[in-house]
């Protein structure tokens, strides 16, 4: 179905750069970029795909089932995401929040054109109706090499942005949720709120660009469906398969980074001793393995790694990893499902407190927390979680983000609202405000 070459790379920033500029003449772009960040079970370090040959898009009723035959029936590489809103197709829930973007709950296409970069070599793979195009598509991508302009002189963004709750509100609602976890509702839940800005327009590449260089994150994205945009600079990795294993990797856990060397260091070492974000953590970590029995062979789910403390450039992190051995016959879709939406990004016990969540924030989330990623044609995926990103809508001139943390019983309101503007630290930046 695709032909395949592979070619050596002499400058691959240079080439990096070049492939995503080249991309701008489609109108369905994924890109998926590592950053060099070397993770254990990472297998490309960019990824490229364009130019969508079938493609399927939809809301969230039914949506697994319909990605399911989609993906099985296509057997072939596709590239999309799932919103967070696909809770609806879970479980027994609706999202009423306010919607200012505007975008499907499911897309994923079939690239016509696909590039999957590893060390200082390309892997060019090609559907058969344009296999024809890969020598000129790669020396345009070349030229496009040596008349890489800079970005110096650009204005960038100057855009004003709201938030959709006030200080004053975010406490009271985190009081709230408090509240609920005093009476026993819920043990710890994620509160997100957003802060947007309204005819607004922006460079969607030139700020993607401008947010990855701040960030440098291990599961960076970039996505254009037509006028829909999705600039990320996620750290965090929701789920992948290879062959028989299936690992996720939930943050819970956030501390500040510091110029001073030795204070950086002391931050780091704070956070991993922390109890409340440990413990946040580790409910988490118990979420996510009762999510990943479902479909697991029996016995076989087991945490490698408990509250590891990464560094990355704006923030550290509390990171663990839980590893499951899946069935051969299982569906990747339904392991997808029955996972959806990751712990990280709801709380426990999972459907109370999504429940809450849609109480008590005043937007509906969209991709925002959901999942961006690809499955191979053997059924193998990757994806990650949308956090840290900026959603824009072309046509409708609405740029938005949403910031959130947990909440447990240890959280104190007003250190919460300081954790979130710690994390719109990047966006506000690129954005201007």
């Amino acid at each position: 179905m695709r032909i395949s070459k592979t070619i050596k790379i002499d400058n691959v920033p240079a080439f990096k750069s070049a492939l995503l500029r080249w991309a701008g003449q489609f109108s369905e772009v994924v890109w998926l970029d590592s950053n060099d960040y070397h993770l254990q079970h990472s297998q490309f370090d960019a990824v490229l795909a364009v130019d969508a040959f079938t493609a399927i898009e939809t809301e969230a009723s039914e949506a697994f089932e319909r990605l399911q035959e989609y993906q099985i029936s296509t057997a072939d590489w596709i590239f999309g995401y799932l919103a967070y809103d696909l809770k609806n197709d879970v479980e027994k829930l609706s999202s009423k929040n306010f919607d200012g973007l505007n975008f499907p709950d499911l897309y994923f296409f079939q690239p016509k054109k696909l590039f999957l970069i590893k060390g200082d070599e390309v892997e060019i793979k090609y559907l058969r109706l344009v296999d024809d195009e890969v020598e000129e598509d790669f020396e345009e991508i070349r030229g496009l090499i040596s008349s890489e302009g800079s970005s110096e002189g650009n204005p960038g963004n100057s855009l004003k942005l709201h938030p959709r709750i006030s200080e004053k509100e975010y406490l009271r609602k985190v009081q709230e949720m408090l509240d609920h976890i005093q009476r026993g509702d819920i043990y710890e839940a994620n509160f997100c709120q957003e802060f947007y800005s309204e005819e607004a327009e922006i460079d969607p590449l030139e700020t993607y660009k401008k947010l990855n260089a701040i960030s440098n994150p291990p599961f960076a994205t970039y996505i254009r469906l037509y006028d829909k945009y999705l600039l990320s600079a996620s750290p965090e990795r929701y789920l992948q398969k290879t062959g028989g294993t299936v690992i996720s990797q939930p943050i819970k856990g956030t501390a500040r980074r510091s110029s001073n060397e030795n204070e950086d260091r002391k931050l780091a070492m704070q956070l991993e001793q922390d109890p409340k974000e440990r413990s946040e953590n580790v409910m988490i970590v118990d979420l996510v393995r009762n999510d990943l029995s479902k479909t697991a062979e029996k016995g076989s789910v087991e945490v490698e790694e408990l509250c590891k403390v990464y560094t990355f450039q704006q923030v550290h992190q509390m990171i663990s990893t839980v590893k499951a051995q899946v069935n051969e016959s299982i569906p990747s879709v339904e392991i997808l499902k029955s996972t959806f939406p990751m712990g990280s990004m709801t709380g426990a016990p999972k459907v109370s407190a999504m429940k809450i969540i849609e109480e008590l924030e005043e937007t509906k989330r969209g991709v925002y927390s959901g999942a961006v990623g690809y499955f191979t044609p053997t059924g193998d995926f990757d994806f990650n979680v949308v956090i840290r990103s900026i959603l824009y809508n072309a046509t409708h001139k609405y740029v938005s983000f949403s910031v959130g943390g947990a909440i447990t019983s240890k959280s104190i309101p007003e250190n919460e609202y300081k954790e979130c503007l710690i994390k719109a630290k990047a966006m506000l930046e690129v954005l201007g405000s």
